[in-house]
């Protein structure tokens, strides 16, 4: 997300649904459309306040923002939204490899 269009947010912790649609289409610089497109594909689960409206936190905009981008260089919705999962997953599997080295490596670690 571009920091001159992110609104102050003070302790927000990423994971909190804090965008309605229309702010979050406006900090990503994309539409609405956009937003609903890569939640039909499974990308991203916005929460739903009581009313019913899309509620979306800063890490699913940073995760939205990804695919954005791969759509602006031509790739099609879906196959940016499979892209941007599988991108996730390998961060996720190398984050968990590294702790898991870390701990291998500590004195008094049996192999």
């Amino acid at each position: 997300m571009p920091a001159e269009n992110t609104p102050a947010t003070g302790n927000l912790d990423d994971d909190y649904p804090a965008y309605p649609m229309g702010r979050a289409a406006d900090v990503l610089g994309t539409t609405p459309a956009f937003l609903r497109a890569v939640g039909e594909a499974g990308l991203i689960t916005p929460l739903r306040s009581e009313g019913g409206h899309r509620r979306y936190s800063r890490r699913q905009l940073r995760i939205a923002a990804r695919a954005r981008e791969l759509v602006e260089q031509g790739t099609p919705v879906e196959a940016a939204c499979r892209i941007v999962s599988l991108e996730e997953q390998l961060d996720d599997a190398l984050r968990l490899n590294r702790e898991i080295r870390r701990k291998l490596d500590e004195p008094g670690t049996k192999t």
